[in-house]
């Protein structure tokens, strides 16, 4: 409903005002027991930018289990949208090991060429793309397929994403790291999700935080 509505509102608006597609995986999409639509960080990032006076609309394509290879397929998708700005969050589905597997679902240099492809492409439609690293696991996270704290193999994607960044030069959205250090510093991040993956209310508002400033430097 919420992204019916939100689409609704993009009808009526026109062109008149900037449109942000959040696009990424079940984080992104928010929505779960224990999470209102409304408290998912692209509704919270619309009610910040509102509230400072700036007009936007923001729509939320993330869709459950989706990696880089299956962002790619959505880009016209997402195109016709026509966003000013795309929010590009994925690895935590990418990087994992499921069971019976010894693998990630995709590999780290497959992982690199999607998310450098993504950015390249929104670029070519006029989009600026805003690359984001997903948040931490809690660390009472179960262990994957090979037995192995999820993080492992989220860090060395994570590293990557920030390499990309770097290499294309994309703005970058650092959960991973906001994350790392709040849990170094004595909070326990696992208390800003449903399961010590998927952000509560309080998880998304951590994402909308560090996100915030870098849209409003992107909408200028």
């Amino acid at each position: 409903m919420g992204l019916l509505v939100t689409i609704l509102f993009t009808f009526l608006s026109g062109d008149t005002v900037p449109r942000i597609v959040a696009l990424g995986d079940s984080i992104t999409r928010g929505e779960r027991a224990g999470v209102k639509a409304t408290q998912t960080f692209p509704a919270q990032l619309h009610k910040t930018l509102s509230k400072d006076g700036v007009a936007t609309v923001v729509l939320n394509l993330g869709v459950g289990g989706q990696r880089t290879d299956q962002a790619i397929k959505r880009l016209a998708e997402v195109a016709k949208y026509k966003p000013k700005i795309v929010t590009i969050m994925y690895g935590t589905n990418d990087s994992y090991v499921d069971v019976g597997a010894k693998e990630p679902r995709i590999t780290a240099d497959e992982y690199r060429k999607n998310l450098t492809t993504l950015v390249k492409e929104f670029r070519k439609v006029g989009t600026t793309p805003i690359l984001m690293t997903p948040p931490r696991w809690g660390d009472k996270a179960k262990a994957n397929g090979i037995g192995e704290h999820p993080n492992v193999k989220l860090e060395a994607y994570v590293k990557v994403c920030r390499e990309v960044a770097r290499e294309t030069n994309t703005p970058l959205v650092d959960h991973f790291a906001h994350w790392t250090k709040a849990n170094a510093d004595g909070t326990d991040v696992g208390a800003w999700t449903t399961d010590q993956c998927h952000p509560n209310a309080t998880g998304h508002r951590e994402i909308v935080r560090l996100l915030a400033p870098i849209v409003r430097e992107a909408l200028k």
